[in-house]
Formats: structure tokens, sequence, C-alpha cells
């Protein structure tokens, strides 16, 4: 009866609209990974100032797929996740967005010319950062087709979530290793201020990833 029930609401459950929600996130860390490779150096690119707008058109659009889907939440009792844990996990998918819009914006605000040293080490980051964000989606997809009993590959679903976070742990150490080369290299203050802020705003991406594996490793806890 209850796998019943859940493939009844399947077709209309508000689980649906975290996929498109995802979606968008997915698309803006294409864009950033763009904007880095143009910012330190690369050529035949667009403008900086253009891709930091498009991240926030996208940002704009997933706040309102976001509103979306807590204006049209059914009934507890027609909920196939605790309610919490559904309302939790938005914060913290849309918090990935959040961190890349703020990201962007520390670049923006004025032109830094990263030192040869660190262009390497933060091209490599934010490729990093990028992937534990292209690990949820398939850790997504698989629990939703757990909870909606489309396949019973729990073990699979589980090794989705440690995927997600042991590259998030490779962020973390990477993340360290080059903010300490920053913080001991001879630029200015002014400099390491503000691209100390946008790798933390990049390892944030990372953070709420992981943060979103493990709400959803507790939605298919028995």
């Amino acid at each position: 009866m209850r796998t019943l029930l859940f493939g009844m609401l399947a077709a209309h459950s508000p689980l649906d609209g975290l996929t498109e929600h995802y979606d968008k996130i997915h698309e803006c860390t294409d864009l950033i990974q763009e904007a880095l490779e143009c910012y330190v150096g690369g050529t035949g690119c667009r403008d900086f100032q253009e891709i930091t707008a498009q991240v926030d058109e996208l940002e704009d659009q997933a706040d309102k797929i976001k509103r979306h889907i807590r204006n049209h939440l059914p009934r507890r009792l027609f909920m196939p996740v605790d309610k919490t844990l559904f309302l939790n996990y938005t914060n913290a998918q849309d918090n990935i967005l959040d961190s890349a819009q703020e990201a962007m914006h520390w670049l923006a605000m004025r032109r830094l010319d990263i030192p040869a040293p660190h262009q390497k080490p933060l091209v490599e980051l934010i490729a990093d950062v990028c992937f534990t964000v292209d690990l949820l989606g398939p850790a997504l997809t698989s629990t939703l087709g757990l909870i909606y009993h489309q396949h019973l590959d729990r073990p699979g679903t589980k090794e989705r979530y440690c995927s997600v976070r042991h590259q998030r742990h490779k962020v973390f150490r990477d993340k360290n290793a080059l903010t300490g080369a920053i913080y001991t290299s001879d630029m200015e203050f002014k400099d390491v201020y503000q691209l100390i802020h946008f790798i933390e705003r990049l390892a944030d991406m990372s953070h709420n990833s992981e943060k979103c594996a493990d709400i959803l490793r507790a939605m298919i806890a028995r």
C-alpha cells in the first residue's frame, strides 16, 4: 500500500522541484569555471561582469523555484519525506547558489591581479568545488528513485553520499593549503583580503553540497 501511495504521489511531489532547482545550480558551476579562467588571464572569453550578471539571474530563477516549492507543499500526511528534512534540504541546496553568487561578487568588486603562483591552484580549486556540486546531482536523483521505489539500490545511493563527502574533504585540504600560501605571499593586504573571501565562498559551495548529501541520507534512514 505504501509503495502504491508513493507511486501515485510521485507525479505531483514537491521533491520533483528539487531537481529543477538543482539544474540552476549546475548551470552556475559551468559559468563560474568559465569566469575564473577568464579572470586569471584566459583568452577569448566573455566579459567577467557579464558572467557575474548571469550568475545573479540564475540565483534569482532558483529563488523563484524554491518559493514555488515551499508555497505549494501538500499536507504533512502526503509528504513522501519528513517536512522538516525537506525544508532543510531546500535551504542547504539554495545556499550553494548563494555562496556562488557571493564568490563572484568578491572578484567583481575590483580588479584583482592574481599572482602567477596562485593561478593554477585557484583554477584547480574551483574545478574541485564544482565537481562536488556535480556529484550532488546523482545523489539527489538516486535518493528520489529510492523514495519513490523506482529502484532498491540503497548501498549505491549511500555510496553517492560518500562521494560528495570525500570530495568536500579534498576541497577543504586544498583550500587550506592555498589560503596559507596566499597569507605568506607578498601580496598587498587588500588583495589578500579580497582573494581569501572569494576562496571561502567557494569552499562554502562545497560545504553546503556535503550538507545536502547528509540531509538526503537522513531522508532514506530507516
